[in-house]
Order: structure tokens, then sequence, then C-alpha cells
């Protein structure tokens, strides 16, 4: 028989190590995982890892139980008190809601709303198998929030969100805490927010990655298939012409050594998102079976993960150097050599620059179209926000 209480308590403990609260590990330790996720071996829903637990017509996931280590990390940003009412956009399998209950405790309030009605059927009837029948589940669009329960003292989303919606800040209380996984042309970061005046500025920031928000509300972010037989996909911050990727990876290649040695974790949380910001003709390629891309260093387990450069058919992405020396960059197509000219002239600039990442980063949320424009902070216009990004202490480019 399989000791479920050993499953749970080894997968805190793994969650633990990247320091999180006592208390949200009691949380972990409160709510059954295996519930929410009864298609799934116990052995399996306790592992450290996210959950595809829906796809698309097109085999893209659209709906997953996400990783307990993130989702520890956001609710420690959210700083969840007994008492307080915390409104939740996207419901997944109902996992999170209840650890939102637990936190919350008696007199508390959670309100979880999902656009999906099958999503919010399924993730109900969990919650109330495993005991959290005061959560209320809500078939909307969360880009609305719930007025019906604000406000709130707490507004989490767990789901990637391209903006800051207006009902969101709306809908929270004078002292209230915005935590989202907030798009940052491409890449997410976690990000807790704080009103401070007429605009709202980050508490912390963390890196994530979640499924992105679908709706009228979904930004212009494009995820494509290029290839079914080894699963390869691009991701681009928004649509644009590229040309034929798969012609280029197909033909004639070259690597360039650079002068720059970074881990995986400098590089997906640090040079990741400096270039995001910074190029905007970057890319991200996805493989889960061996087939066009190299070796990366920020490949995951059973992920080739490549970054880069890609425009009119050319593309260029990081790949590993000699071992323990530095990083190489592999270019495709004809104009693949100035690509990578231009790669590696955006990793020595960033290495320059003390190797910037999530930890420093600040963000300013401004009214569309106002907030400041100043040299070496870079600004995102949203449909309803500009965002500032500032690295403390960097000086202007």
């Amino acid at each position: 028989m399989t000791d479920l209480g050993a499953l749970r308590e080894s997968m805190v403990e793994r969650v633990r190590a990247r320091g999180i609260s006592d208390t949200v590990a009691d949380a972990l330790r409160a709510v059954p995982r295996h519930l929410f996720l009864p298609e799934t071996a116990p052995a399996d829903a306790y592992r450290d890892e996210a959950i595809v637990t829906k796809r698309d017509a097109d085999g893209l996931p659209i709906s997953s139980s996400s990783q307990p280590t993130i989702m520890a990390l956001m609710l420690d940003q959210l700083g969840l008190e007994p008492g307080q009412r915390v409104l939740e956009i996207g419901t997944g399998t109902g996992y999170n809601a209840a650890l939102l209950a637990c936190l919350t405790g008696p007199g508390g309030g959670v309100v979880s709303v999902d656009i999906d009605p099958d999503i919010v059927d399924r993730a109900r009837r969990r919650l109330d198998a495993a005991g959290f029948p005061q959560v209320d589940v809500v078939c909307a669009d969360g880009a609305e929030g719930f007025p019906g329960r604000a406000p709130y003292d707490r507004v989490i989303a767990t789901v990637g969100v391209w903006d800051l919606a207006p009902a969101w800040l709306e809908q929270l209380g004078p002292a209230g805490r915005l935590v989202v996984p907030l798009d940052l042309r491409g890449v997410q970061r976690s990000v807790a927010m704080e009103r401070a005046g007429g605009h709202w500025v980050s508490r912390s920031v963390v890196p994530c990655g979640f499924m992105r928000m679908r709706g009228p509300f979904a930004g212009p972010e494009l995820i494509s298939v290029l290839d079914h037989a080894s699963d390869l996909t691009i991701s681009l911050p928004e649509e644009r012409e590229i040309g034929d990727v798969l012609a280029a990876l197909d033909g004639a290649s070259a690597a360039f050594r650079t002068e720059t040695s970074a881990d995986r974790g400098e590089l997906l949380d640090g040079f990741g998102l400096w270039l995001a910001v910074r190029e905007p003709r970057w890319c991200a390629l996805f493989e889960t079976r061996p087939g066009r891309l190299p070796s990366t260093p920020t490949d995951l387990p059973g992920f080739t993960v490549a970054t880069g450069i890609v425009e009119r058919g050319s593309l260029c992405v990081l790949e590993h150097g000699r071992p323990g020396g530095a990083l190489a960059v592999h270019a495709y197509g004809p104009e693949g050599p100035e690509l990578a000219a231009d790669l590696i002239t955006h990793l020595r600039d960033w290495d320059i620059a003390g190797r910037p990442g999530s930890g420093d980063l600040r963000i300013e949320a401004h009214p569309a179209g106002r907030g400041p424009l100043s040299p070496g902070a870079p600004v995102l216009d949203k449909r309803h926000t500009r965002l500032v990004l500032r690295w403390p202490g960097l000086s202007p480019r």
C-alpha cells in the first residue's frame, strides 16, 4: 500500500529546501495533492513537478497543476493571514485554492475564477472531496475578477498574464497585494505588487512559468509547434514574420565561441530576462525528443531549451562551449553569423552590468501611457499599464 503521508512529507521537504515559510509548508502538509490529480499515480502527484491536466486541439497544454515549489514561493509572496479574503484567477485543479483556504483559516474567504466550465466543474468536485466546500469556484473571465465579493485583501493569478487587469486593482482593498505571473516580453516573473501613490511597485520578483491566460485578455505571445515529430516549438513575444525556421535548422550552421561563462540558473533567471526586454527579435525554442537543436546550457530534464534570436529565416541560439569553458552561439541560415554577433554582444553587456537577475529587479506599473521614461530602464507598454523595469545600481547604457 502506498504511504501517502510519507510521499507528501517528502514533497514538502524538497519544497522547503527553497526557503519557504513554515506556514506555507504546513498548508502543503494539510492538503492532499493526489485528490486533485485522480488520474495521476500518487507517487507522481507528489513529485515537485508541474503536471499537465488539459491540452487543446493542437496538443498544447492549456491547464495544469503547477510545480509545488513555485506555488509555495508565490504563496509566501502573497503573505496571507487568517481571516483575509482572496481572489484567485485561474482555478486549475483546485489544489492552490485549497492551499489558500488553509492559509486564510477560519473567517477568511477564497473565490477562484476560471474561464473553462469543464475545469470549474472538476475543481468543484475535487475541492469537495478534499474537504474544502467553503471555496467558491466561479466560471467567468478572470480578467473581470469577481466584484460580488470585493474588496479583497489579496489577489493572485495562477495563470500567466500579459497585463494587469483594471478590475483586479479596483477590487483590491487599500492595503491589498497582488501576485501575478507577469509577462515581460515573453518571459514570466511572479511579481508581488502593492500600491504606491498613483501607481504600483513590486515587493518581490521570482522566476516562474505558467500557462498563458486565455480569452479576450490574452496577450500577443505566440507559441507554435514547428515539428510534431520532435515536438519542436517556438515561442515569440508577439507574432511576426520569421521565415522558414525548419529550413534554417536543417541547413548549414556554424558555432561561435564567446568569452563568457555562466551556469544554467544565471542564464535562465538573469540573461533570459535581459535579452527579452532588450532584443525585439528574441525567441525560445523547445524540443522533447532529440532532433534539430544543439545541447544547450538551459536544458531541463526531458526538454531541450534554447534561447536566441530569429529573423528572416535565420537564427542563432546559445549552446554549450567546451566543458567548463565559455559559452558558444550556434548560428543557422544566411544571416546567422550576424545574429550570433548580436547575441554575443547582449551576453557581454549583461556580464559587464554585473549579471542582474530577478532578485535585483524592481517593477513599477503606471497607468497606460504615463510613468517615467529614463535611460537604462526598459519600458514595456501594455493595454492598461506601462511597466518600468529597474535594476538598482545598474548604470544607464
